[in-house]
């Protein structure tokens, strides 16, 4: 599962379990209150009831009462009352319950509605009081409870039922509220993966919203404006100094070497003159980036091949051991010489660092629609730190003190891979150094 699915799966989860928690809380209550509602409404009419045998009771004492019992136990449908007269010996003297319930106690004055107990008798629910009158009869009222019980079940059942619809509903809402929001997120993290492989210029297609999303948006553009200004300024200097420096050094060269100067003098003007042929290289290259026109095909494992054997050869001189496997046939849409100048700066590069005994390796295949070269030695690397700026204009790592170089090597790489539509990684590696330059399909 890729990040952006697991970000939208905890998201929909997140908004979908919240919905549900709070409407369950929420029917939860709901229940508690009804529960509550039909024990009151039993426990009012159980008052009344008591009420009106203490009328009966007041008249003729037992007479009135076993009389008063007798007519409610034949008024009243099974399971809705429960009456028990008993005399002193525990003969039922009134009612209908079968004997005295053990769980009932004997508590409360007369005829009192206070306090009420819940009992269980003749598989069904109870609530009402056990009294004991005076001269020793005991007296028991009670109404039914499993009418409410049965609406009880309903009701559990109905919020069962309406919490699984409710869950449902709520994933297809959670699911369509977390796509709309990481569907944003991705416009801009699509935005920052062609920022970061060199595309400056990119923008976010489409109208901005007025909420947080569109902010972020307008800050990210505002952002990006500003170092595409600013990175334009730093390469029209650094093309600007390249441009107007190189024509008066190569007279320079030119009349150093009419007068017979030094030649360490001379190779250091043409090493001046190589930079800022590198800086007008990089500058062309990417002004060029993502143009099709000029691209023609090119036969790459024709051109990795014949690169590799020249710097093959310096390898073997200096004591390198050199390793090739490039994959025939392997065809790109191009410029040759763009492409041969970057292979010749790897191979350079893994060759000039390396010291005697190291090993350089050269791979060249295809693997998912790619052609992938990668360039490989057991020399000192670059540190992990360093990162990106690897490809940056003049800079150098640890490894390049007192190698002559000034760092552009990589950096011309970078560009020449941008112009190509190719991108430019670096693979971990054990020891040394690893880059690796994957081309896009020839029918992209």
């Amino acid at each position: 599962m890729t990040p952006r699915r697991s970000a939208s799966l905890r998201l929909t989860l997140l908004i979908s379990g919240g919905i549900v928690v709070l409407s369950l809380c929420a029917m939860a209550v709901q229940y508690r209150v009804t529960e509550r509602a039909l024990e009151a409404r039993q426990a009012a009419l159980l008052s009344a009831d008591l009420r009106g045998l203490a009328a009966l009771y007041d008249q003729r004492r037992i007479i009135s009462l076993r009389q008063g019992i007798d007519f409610r136990v034949a008024a009243q449908p099974p399971g809705e009352t429960l009456y028990l007269l008993e005399d002193r010996e525990g003969r039922r003297l009134a009612g209908d319950a079968q004997g005295w319930p053990d769980e009932v106690q004997r508590l409360g004055d007369m005829f009192a509605p206070e306090p009420a107990q819940r009992f269980e008798a003749e598989g069904r629910t109870w609530l009402g009081v056990g009294r004991e009158l005076p001269g020793g009869f005991p007296f028991l009222a009670a109404r039914g409870l499993s009418g409410d019980a049965d609406t009880l079940t309903a009701l559990r059942r109905g919020i069962a039922a309406t919490g699984a619809v409710l869950a449902a509903l709520a994933l297809v809402a959670g699911w369509g509220v977390s796509r709309r929001v990481v569907g944003r997120i991705a416009r801009v993290n699509a935005l920052a993966d062609r920022v970061a492989e060199g595309e400056l210029s990119a923008r976010l297609p489409g109208p901005r919203g007025d909420d947080e999303f569109g902010a972020l948006e307008a800050h990210v553009h505002r952002m990006l404006d500003r170092i595409e200004t600013l990175n334009r300024a730093t390469h029209r200097l650094s093309d600007a100094i390249a441009h107007e420096l190189r024509t008066p050094l190569n007279r320079i060269l030119q009349k150093l070497g009419d007068s017979g100067a030094d030649a360490a003098v001379r190779e250091e003007m043409r090493a001046a003159i190589r930079i800022f042929d590198s800086l007008l290289d990089i500058s062309a290259a990417e002004a060029q980036a993502g143009e099709r026109p000029g691209l023609t095909p090119v036969d790459l494992s024709a051109t990795v091949s014949q690169v590799a054997e020249l710097y093959a050869a310096v390898a073997e001189d200096k004591g390198l051991t050199w390793h090739e496997h490039i994959a025939p046939g392997l065809t790109v849409l191009g410029d040759r010489n763009l492409i041969a100048q970057a292979v010749s700066n790897l191979l350079d590069n893994a060759v000039k660092f390396c010291a005697p005994g190291d090993a350089v390796t050269v791979d060249l295949v295809r693997a998912d629609g790619r052609c992938i070269l990668t360039v490989r030695d057991t020399g000192p690397g670059l540190p992990d730190e360093l990162g990106d700026l690897a490809f940056a204009r003049f800079v150098r790592g640890e490894r390049d003190r007192g190698v002559a170089g000034h760092g552009l090597g990589l950096a011309l790489v970078q560009a020449i891979a941008t112009r190509h539509g190719a991108k430019v990684t670096r693979p971990a590696t054990e020891r040394g150094f690893a880059i690796a330059i994957a081309w896009p399909p020839l029918d992209a």
